[in-house]
């Protein structure tokens, strides 16, 4: 029997942000136990840092200029097939819940949630607004299944306001949301996702993804999340001014709140999955869309090609995984569209960019199925090897070496020509992003 797989995609969660990461006080117990029960790709990129370009990607199985969403003024197109549909057709229960975004621009989630989400391949759930789409859509009716929510709980004007406060008060809206924890979206999203668990059908292999909104901006924590790392400090980025800084330890103390809750959720969910004797035939994602700059070099939110922004945390376990295994190899969470089909031994799609990661999960030692990665948006396209990132502007090429500069503060294009040109020319084949 093909094993059930539960995918827990984060929204714009940097892949330094764990506690892999000594130099950080933030705790993540689940993703670091899943580390030691799977397999950790330590160098993921995004095919796009933007929500609904990366999301459509992941879930065509196709590079970001073959995605047909440029930005999130598109939506995903109709008809366009994708990896959910491939499980589907292959026997599994296709669940769904929170945001999706492959719709961003539709407004279009209906209040109950279903969406396009047949259209797109599921069986059912539960598709939601984001958090700024939520106020945008729904300031005077709600226009998808969380304002509605919030609506029926007599709390949708209260989170309006709150939000017209922190929209002002951006980047630096430091304090907690007004909304009780059971209402917090978030938690919201979780609790469908136990729902959908306990509820699917014990004949057939079942997938979930659940799509959390955080550690999305707004930094929009409970009142209970904020005691999490009161007082606690972070390394900041370099020349925040002096009257900047509690303002900047604010936010990064919201933002390692809203990871470790969603990390606390991850743990209740498999707990859920070990009570009901299913968790020894899951396979289990851990990931996210894109990352986030966090005032880093001055940028807030992502878009730009720098690691903050383009790469991602990755951890896979389950049956078929090695243990406590980092893979260093450039990878991309295109390639998880690849890795599901081939765990529910469904067809691929003819043409698809998507590559399993099958092999490397059952042996580590096999050769990579990639020796470079992309990432773009329409302004620019980059290349990634491992070591040395090449990004195409329209009128320039700068290229860093992030071994010796992880911080990408240097341009070694002028002194690795051969590296230049060789990163160059996959661009020119793979065709991606702006040179299209």
């Amino acid at each position: 029997m093909h094993p059930n797989i539960l995918f827990i995609f984060l929204d714009q969660w940097r892949a330094d942000w764990t506690a892999i990461n000594e130099t950080l006080p933030i705790r993540t117990p689940t993703f670091i136990r899943l580390c030691r029960q799977g397999v950790r790709f330590s160098s993921v990129v995004t095919p796009s840092p933007l929500c609904t370009p990366a999301r459509a990607a992941l879930a065509s199985g196709m590079e970001y200029d073959r995605c047909g969403v440029p930005n999130n003024r598109h939506n995903y197109p109709t008809g366009q097939p994708t990896f959910y549909g491939l499980l589907r057709d292959a026997g599994y229960h296709v669940m769904g819940c929170g945001k999706f975004d492959l719709a961003k621009s539709a407004f279009g989630w209906k209040v109950d949630g279903s969406s396009r989400l047949r259209e797109w391949g599921f069986s059912e759930g539960i598709d939601s607004e984001g958090k700024w789409d939520a106020v945008t859509s729904g300031r005077d009716t709600p226009a998808g299944p969380y304002m509605a929510f919030l609506e029926g709980r007599g709390l949708r004007q209260i989170h309006l306001e709150d939000m017209r406060r922190r929209e002002l008060a951006r980047p630096f809206d430091t304090w907690p949301t007004p909304l009780p924890e059971d209402a917090y979206a978030d938690n919201w999203v979780a609790a469908h996702a136990l729902r959908l668990i306990s509820g699917a059908p014990g004949n057939r292999p079942w997938f979930l993804q659940v799509n959390f909104l955080g550690p999305h901006d707004p930094w929009d924590i409970t009142a209970e999340m904020a005691g999490l790392y009161r007082n606690q400090e972070f390394v900041l980025p370099t020349g925040v001014a002096p009257k900047d800084v509690e303002a900047h330890q604010a936010v990064r103390r919201h933002y390692a709140a809203m990871i470790e809750n969603i990390d606390r959720w991850i743990g209740v969910i498999l707990d859920l999955l070990k009570v009901s004797g299913q968790l020894g035939n899951t396979l289990i994602v851990v990931s996210s869309d894109h990352g986030e700059m966090l005032g880093d070099r001055g940028i807030w939110g992502k878009s730009v090609p720098l690691q903050p922004s383009v790469q991602v945390p990755l951890v896979v376990a389950g049956p078929g995984v090695s243990a406590g295994i980092v893979i260093p190899n450039p990878t991309t969470i295109l390639d998880l569209a690849g890795t599901f089909a081939d765990f529910a031994g469904a067809p691929t799609i003819p043409g698809w960019d998507s590559r399993s990661l099958r092999r490397q999960l059952a042996d580590p030692s096999a050769t990579p199925r990639r020796s470079h990665v992309f990432s773009a948006l329409p302004q620019w396209q980059s290349v990634f090897d491992g070591r040395y990132k090449l990004v195409e502007f329209h009128d320039r090429l700068i290229l860093r070496d992030l071994k010796e500069d992880p911080d990408e503060t240097i341009d070694v294009a002028e002194s690795n020509p051969q590296t230049v040109q060789r990163l160059s020319t996959l661009l020119r084949e793979r065709g991606a992003g702006p040179s299209r």
